[in-house]
């Protein structure tokens, strides 16, 4: 049955074939019935045809609306001038209305309605009721208006329903685009967030572990218990970045539990400390001051703070040189945060710190500035006047909740 729905529902000319016959069938049996009434006007041959051509408009008027009613209206004339009266396949002049009224263009939407008002006037002013006063006829061709504006307003009315249901539909469409393209920007800026993280992380425990490496194979035979404390340095800052790469990692674990006690907190500025002794330990002196009076941040401008003395601390490894001092200022105003971090070594590569660098270099400035913008902050970076390279944020600071 639903086989026999569905291929109905793809052939619905089929369909309206099948009660063109029927339509037409019913009108052949009622004009031969009434054919020689004495009341009847009109005669078989010319009724016939009419009733023909009117079942052919309920075929074809899905394929054909606009033209269809065309031809309704030319058989409606039709049978004014030939003195044809009414016939069962008229009431493919209702289902024509019904149809332009629901599909056809707008004019014939219109025609239709006009026509139709104006069908039943015509009929009774072509053939009255003889046996009925003048008052009688006028209340006749109204009542046999209604069934026409009865069929113009149902198919204006799912002409109506279906453009809404058209706009409701192109709405959500156009909202699940807009929803795709949001989730598209929150999964790269969460990519970019991830990625920034991942390297500050690696690039300033590896360094630590480099130098600490390093340091051990030199002293190794001189100094065993000075290259056994670089190794334990080493062991504590691996198993640091591991503890943070699993919290970083842990984000992009959709659909699995993960145990709390694998993660740690994001860093913040009280972290500072241990950071700035990890520097020390790896061999950099670093001088750090607090000026102020310290209060609760955001924690995005504690995340940021810290990761900008991480990095600020990783480039001076890296591009100091040798016997290279830093020191780390952290200044809270009334209204801001300001971080101030300078070295005294040979500074940084004009172009990592002007183009962002190439192959895979000078991208800690890049983060920096996108870390420092994400919370509305300023950062400037550069050499120093006597040497060396400086770097200085200010983080805008609102009351923390």
């Amino acid at each position: 049955m639903q086989r026999l729905y569905d291929f109905l529902r793809r052939h619905p000319t089929w369909v309206d074939g099948f009660w063109a016959v029927v339509l037409l069938g019913i009108s052949a049996v009622s004009l031969t019935n009434v054919n020689g009434a004495a009341h009847h006007h009109g005669s078989l041959a010319t009724a016939l045809p009419i009733a023909l051509v009117l079942s052919v408009v309920v075929a074809l008027r899905r394929r054909m609306p606009e033209k269809m009613l065309v031809v309704a209206a030319a058989m409606g004339l039709a049978q004014l001038i030939l003195d044809v009266e009414v016939v069962p396949a008229d009431f493919a002049m209702l289902v024509i209305i019904y149809t332009v009224a629901a599909d056809g263009a707008r004019w014939a939407s219109r025609f239709a309605l006009i026509g139709g008002l104006c069908a039943a006037t015509l009929s009774q002013i072509r053939w009255p009721q003889t046996d009925s006063s003048s008052l009688g006829n006028v209340l006749i061709a109204a009542f046999q208006t209604v069934p026409f504006a009865l069929a113009w307003v149902l198919g204006d009315s799912i002409r109506t329903r279906r453009a809404y249901l058209a706009q409701l539909e192109e709405r959500a469409a156009r909202l699940e685009k807009e929803r795709e393209a949001q989730a598209k920007v929150a999964v790269a800026a969460e990519r970019a967030r991830i990625a920034r993280e991942l390297h500050d992380v690696v690039a300033h425990n590896v360094s630590v572990m480099v130098v600490q490496a390093d340091g051990a194979a030199y002293v190794m035979d001189a100094a065993p218990e000075q290259a056994r404390k670089a190794l334990e340095t080493i062991s504590g800052t691996g198993r640091q970045a591991l503890a943070e790469m699993r919290r970083l990692l842990g984000v992009l674990r959709t659909g699995e539990h993960q145990e709390v006690g694998e993660y740690v907190p994001q860093p913040d500025v009280e972290q500072l400390d241990d950071l700035i002794e990890q520097c020390r330990t790896s061999g950099l002196p670093v001088d750090f001051k607090v000026e102020g009076t310290p209060r609760p941040l955001p924690s995005g401008v504690e995340l940021t703070a810290y990761r900008i003395v991480q990095e600020a601390l990783t480039n001076t490894r890296k591009h100091g040189g040798p016997n290279t001092g830093a020191s780390v200022r952290l200044v809270y105003f009334d209204d801001g945060l300001g971080l101030l971090v300078e070295d005294d070594g040979k500074g940084a590569p004009h172009e990592l710190y002007e183009e962002g660098g190439a192959d895979g270099q000078g991208h800690g400035l890049i983060g920096m500035r996108e870390r420092v913008g994400m919370v509305g902050g300023t950062l400037d970076a550069g050499p120093r006047p006597g040497g060396g390279f400086r770097i200085s944020a200010l983080l805008p600071l609102k009351p923390a909740h």
